[in-house]
C-alpha cells in the first residue's frame, strides 16, 4: 500500500511539474502515473549500472555527472512512453532536480500524516 501511495505521489510531481515547465510534456494524469512507473523501474535497474560505469567521471565532477544521468534516465524514460516528452537534455536535467525537490516535500508531507494516523 505504501509504494502505491508514493507512486501516485510522484505521478502527481510529474503532472505538476510537466504543467509549469514550459519544455516537459504529458498528455494526462495516467500519462504521468505511467511515467512515475517507468522511472522508478528504470531508476530501479538502469541507474546503477550507469553509476558504476560512470564512476571515473562522476568522482572527477564531484557527483555532478550524477544530475547528467538523472537526465538521461529522464530522456530514456520519454522514449518509451508515448504521452510523454521531453525537448532537451538541459529540460530533463531540471526536470529530475525539480521532481527531486517536490517528491521530497510531497513525501514529508504524507509521511506525517501516516505517522500520526
Amino acid at each position: 500500500m505504501n509504494i502505491i501511495i508514493k507512486l501516485l505521489v510522484n505521478a502527481i510531481a510529474v503532472f505538476v511539474l510537466a504543467n509549469v515547465l514550459s519544455g516537459v510534456h504529458v498528455d494526462g494524469y495516467l500519462s504521468a502515473v505511467i511515467v512515475a512507473v517507468v522511472l522508478s523501474i528504470l531508476n530501479l535497474l538502469v541507474k546503477p549500472i550507469l553509476v558504476i560505469f560512470t564512476l571515473p567521471v562522476t568522482v572527477l565532477t564531484l557527483g555532478l555527472f550524477l544530475l547528467v544521468i538523472n537526465g538521461l534516465i529522464i530522456l530514456l524514460a520519454s522514449e518509451f512512453i508515448g504521452g510523454f516528452s521531453v525537448d532537451s537534455i538541459w529540460w530533463a536535467i531540471l526536470f529530475s532536480v525539480l521532481l527531486s525537490i517536490l517528491q521530497s516535500l510531497l513525501q514529508s508531507f504524507i509521511g506525517k500524516d501516516t505517522k500520526e494516523s
